[in-house]
């Protein structure tokens, strides 16, 4: 039983407005995610401060519960909202996000006793595209949030978590592109040029 939380907060300051709402190959970027995950998950919902472009998603939205904390924040608030035992947690810039990684994700997080299960590459872990325990997590992050923490991996020196390598990770997801984030105009043209020359649909 596993939630799916399209993480829509940032701020996008480098691209000057909502990016997960600007098009991408014709739709918009938080579209693009909902039909990528629609057929996975018990349920999904989105996060955002604006919802402002998000009504027509049908799907629940949220406002972050506790405001300006960032990327933790985010997974705070998608722990506290969500119904389900997992949650699945995505970036809402990364257009090229991976169902079948989070399946597998959620399939070694459910048979283990772990609070996490991340993804990693080479520049480090993926915590934007991971699959997290409610009930350990939230109050372990509530603390760090609470001791005026900012980084997406302070409290994982008091929790279990499962950490793919990056071959595992590059395997899994069958894709050199899953955690392409877009922050400026450039790289969403960049990322649709690829999408068309390598059929990433």
């Amino acid at each position: 039983m596993i939630t799916i939380v399209l993480q829509a907060g940032g701020k996008s300051t480098r691209m000057g407005r909502d990016k997960a709402t600007l098009p991408f190959l014709g739709i918009p970027l938080i579209k693009r995610l909902q039909g990528r995950f629609s057929s996975w998950g018990n349920e999904i919902l989105v996060i955002t401060n604006d919802f402002s472009g998000y009504q027509d998603l049908g799907v629940p939205l949220y406002k972050d519960l506790i405001p300006d904390r960032g990327a933790l924040g985010g997974l705070y608030t998608a722990l506290a909202v969500s119904k389900y035992p997992f949650v699945a947690l995505v970036a809402a810039d990364l257009p090229f996000a991976s169902p079948e990684l989070m399946v597998y994700l959620t399939s070694i997080l459910e048979k283990s006793e772990a609070d996490a299960a991340l993804p990693s590459t080479e520049k480090g872990i993926e915590p934007l595209h991971a699959v997290y325990r409610r009930e350990t997590c939230l109050p372990l992050v509530k603390d760090a949030i609470n001791q005026d923490l900012w980084r997406m991996n302070s409290w994982h020196d008091r929790a279990e978590i499962l950490v793919l390598t990056p071959e595992e990770t590059q395997e899994l997801s069958s894709s050199e592109y899953t955690f392409w984030n877009l922050n400026t105009p450039e790289d969403f043209q960049k990322a649709e040029e690829t999408a068309k020359r390598l059929n990433l649909g």
